[in-house]
């Protein structure tokens, strides 16, 4: 039967007591120590990488991702953008689901006398819903500042075009890329349509399958239009990224922190979350309509306008969502605006990107984190003080990548934890081992089991080799050769002893059988 653990570790840290009585016990070498920990790191760490590698580790760690987002300080709300969200009220109460063509053209109407910078339309309008029709496409036509969004194609859908009377250059697309837990945690600023196994109805700008056919999403052109009033316009760094002044958008790579794969085959970037509720103001379409909303929340802001009741179906989970029958979901025309606002704040200077470290940083940090937790442990041989100890440095390992994350800095907080506790023990239980005796009872056994069966072994080769011998020289086929040879050399020995003169017929000659 197993002991308990705090038996084992009694055992462990007592060693031999007859040993110690006997020979007076020595201190380790400083060398000797460096080398079990910094051996034991290397080999966690290499572990660790491994397991992440596989995949095992995403899960953990994403979910450390958003409780990091969850409990960190919320900035105040953007006051440059607005969403005109259509709730369930809207709905109830003019009776409209989808939204009329009718009302959509009067609500951007009483949007543009209030002279916003720019409006952005997430609501899919590829079939006609009531009259009005024509009216939506001249309001959206002879208006530069409206952006209507479209879904682009993919492997199982042929796209939603953008709404009537939109020009190219205003057409943006809003989809967002979902992990594998069905979370956005991700944005992307730039892609093109899929190849789609779906026939397609029609052909539009948001699923034709051409190499220069690039679209920018609606969050990013947003954005645009409202740092191109403060004098700030995209340019190309050397490495293919986008520059906003002095800001550079890095694209997101294949594998990064927490992600065994992003997918991320577009341009796409973390998304830095304003806060869960309150990122930016949010009206009703009946205050717009009704005139209720205040005019300086419209002039020189930008608008973008969605559903935000959940019949729609355009809400989505988040890190602020929870689990079970308490998860909450952020619509679409949000996410839009919170993209959008992260791109104007890094650009301006007032809040950074979510970043993370390059892989090669990871892996120091990581193995930063196992010499820590080793040390900790050979320095601490009561098992009680090497618990507190552990425990922590666990908390300062999470304080530390909790403070970076309010950095907008995202740190390997989980393969860090692992890296340090399993250390830890590794290194403990090494040190009171070997006070113990028990490497060199291990070796001394192995080496006598190893020995007891390389012996009769070779025991048993040198009887079998001698037996073949005896086989062979016992038999008629030797004898018959071994015969022969004897007569072949008694001829050679009379040839060399024969006389000069003698002729060979003087000579004995052998019989020739």
């Amino acid at each position: 039967m197993p002991l308990p653990f705090n038996q084992l570790w009694q055992r462990l840290t007592q060693g031999r007591r007859s040993e110690q009585t006997q020979v007076p016990a020595q201190p380790p070498k400083w060398s000797a120590i460096a080398i079990v920990i910094l051996s034991t790191g290397l080999i966690v760490t290499a572990g660790v990488g491994a397991v992440r590698w596989l995949g095992w580790l995403q899960g953990a760690e994403l979910a450390a991702y958003d409780q990091f987002m969850r409990r960190r300080p919320q900035p105040p709300t953007d006051e440059r953008l607005l969403v005109v969200g259509i709730d369930e009220l809207d709905i109830q109460t003019r009776q409209e689901f989808p939204l009329q063509d009718e009302t959509l053209a009067a609500l951007l109407t009483t949007l543009l006398e209030n002279d916003p910078l720019a409006i952005g339309v997430d609501i899919a309008r590829d079939v006609p819903q009531g009259g009005g029709r024509a009216q939506l496409e001249n309001v959206i036509a002879e208006n530069d500042r409206i952006i209507t969004a479209c879904l682009m194609s993919g492997a199982d859908n042929p796209g939603i075009p953008p709404a009537p009377g939109t020009p190219p250059e205003r057409v943006a697309f809003a989809d967002l890329p979902k992990d594998p837990d069905g979370t956005i945690r991700r944005h992307i600023l730039v892609s093109s349509p899929g190849e789609s196994q779906i026939p397609l109805p029609s052909l539009h700008q948001c699923n034709q399958v051409e190499a220069d056919n690039q679209l920018v999403s609606l969050g990013l052109s947003m954005a645009l239009v409202y740092l191109q009033e403060q004098g700030i316009a995209p340019s190309q760094a050397e490495s293919g990224d986008i520059q906003l002044e002095n800001t550079l958008l890095p694209r997101l790579s294949a594998s990064v922190v927490g992600y065994r794969q992003t997918g991320a085959t577009d341009y796409q970037l973390l998304l830095n979350y304003r806060s869960a509720e309150e990122a930016v103001r949010v009206v009703s379409l009946t205050e717009v309509l009704n005139g209720q909303v205040d005019a300086s929340w419209v002039e020189g802001k930008l608008v973008l306008i969605g559903y935000i009741s959940p019949i729609a179906n355009d809400v989505f989970a988040t890190p602020f969502s929870g689990a079970g029958r308490d998860a909450t979901f952020m619509p679409g025309v949000i996410l839009h605006a919170q993209g959008a606002s992260q791109l104007i704040g890094a650009a301006l200077g007032d809040r950074p990107l979510m970043r993370y470290p390059p892989r090669g940083l990871e892996v120091l940090l990581i193995f930063a984190a196992a010499l820590v937790g080793g040390s900790l442990a050979y320095a601490n041989r009561k098992l009680w003080r090497f618990i507190l100890l552990q425990t922590g440095a666990f908390i300062g390992l999470y304080v530390a990548c909790y403070i970076a994350f309010t950095q907008s800095l995202w740190l390997p907080l989980v393969p860090g934890a692992i890296a340090l506790i399993s250390t830890g023990l590794g290194v403990a239980l090494l040190d009171r081992a070997s006070k113990g005796g028990y490497p060199q009872a291990i070796y001394q056994q192995v080496k006598e089991q190893v020995q007891g069966i390389i012996k009769p072994q070779i025991e048993i080769d040198e009887e079998k080799r001698k037996r073949q011998v005896e086989e062979i020289t016992e038999s008629g086929y030797f004898q018959d050769l071994m015969a022969r040879a004897k007569t072949i050399r008694e001829e050679r020995k009379r040839a060399v002893d024969m006389p000069p003169d003698a002729s060979p017929s003087d000579s004995d000659e052998p019989k020739q059988n």
